[in-house]
């Protein structure tokens, strides 16, 4: 709760799948622009709970890891502040939550084969940074699976031309700004001989931002297709534009050694899933 940026990154994706599917599912062609509210609500609160249980999983998996990396020292489980048996506990509870959302979706059991399928990818992410150089791929996959559910919850179906596209955009998404954020850890990662993308990109800057740049356009050109494919109104490529813009702002001016610069770029991501939320509303509008 007290850093909300991990609740926003999750409910992003799910917030312009649903609003995409906006245009043609309103039963007002009034109304057709606006994503559905109760979906909106019903998402909100699954990306907080389930955010939440991620969080739990990973420092269950990562007790010991965190225990010794500056930035993670200070969590309840590796501080010994509570045991295992409360985080399994709480862990419970969490996902007693996250599942009386999924059945409060429409289109119920569809939604609930979607959502379960994450479930794999929400328990094995945690442990990929002990043996897959790039972690920040399955974080990609896990992160942006709502880009299948708002789809999925308004139409009992699945358009993989449009949405398999916003899918892979927040994919490369996440692997770009999770990047930037793991070097704040690097340095503890390479003694425990751990893996992130910050390692695996290799120790040359100048390396490390063009694949970072390519990670950014091919983000934007997934959006570009979403668009193409959703015949979308141009207002929504300027939105777009906008959008990667910012991306290659965080990359430019990100400080590779400096935590504190990185977090605050890791935190403009929200803007970025703002400024593409509302491209994809205009773009349904103004169709």
């Amino acid at each position: 709760m007290d850093k909300p940026i991990g609740t926003w990154l999750l409910l992003w994706p799910c917030y312009w799948s649903t609003a995409l599917a906006a245009s043609s599912s309103a039963a007002s062609p009034s109304l057709c622009w606006w994503p559905d509210p109760t979906l909106m609500a019903l998402f909100g609160l699954g990306a907080l709970t389930m955010r939440g249980a991620g969080c739990t999983i990973n420092d269950m998996w990562d007790r010991d890891v965190d225990a010794a990396v500056t930035r993670t020292q200070g969590r309840p489980l590796a501080a010994q502040q509570i045991t295992m048996t409360q985080a399994w506990a709480f862990l419970a509870a969490q996902l007693s939550v996250g599942l009386a959302v999924l059945v409060s979706l429409p289109h119920t059991w569809y939604c609930f084969q979607w959502g379960v399928a994450s479930l794999p990818l929400v328990i094995v992410y945690p442990t990929t940074k002990r043996y897959f150089p790039y972690p920040q791929l399955i974080l990609g996959l896990t992160f942006n699976w709502g880009a299948w559910m708002g789809w999925a919850a308004t139409f009992g179906s699945m358009e993989y031309s449009i949405v398999a596209p916003l899918y892979l955009s927040g994919v490369s998404w996440t692997l770009l700004y999770d990047t930037l954020y793991a070097h704040q850890d690097k340095d503890d990662d390479a003694k425990l001989e751990l893996h992130s993308t910050a390692l695996t990109f290799g120790s040359n800057e100048v390396v490390q931002k063009h694949i970072l740049h390519g990670l950014g356009l091919f983000t934007a050109t997934q959006w570009m297709i979403v668009g193409y494919q959703a015949d979308l109104a141009s207002l929504y490529y300027v939105g777009v534009a906008a959008a990667y813009g910012h991306l290659v702002w965080q990359i430019q001016t990100a400080q590779l050694d400096n935590p504190q610069n990185l977090a605050e770029r890791f935190r403009s991501n929200s803007t970025v899933g703002a400024i593409i939320f509302t491209s994809l509303v205009a773009g349904n509008y103004f169709v």
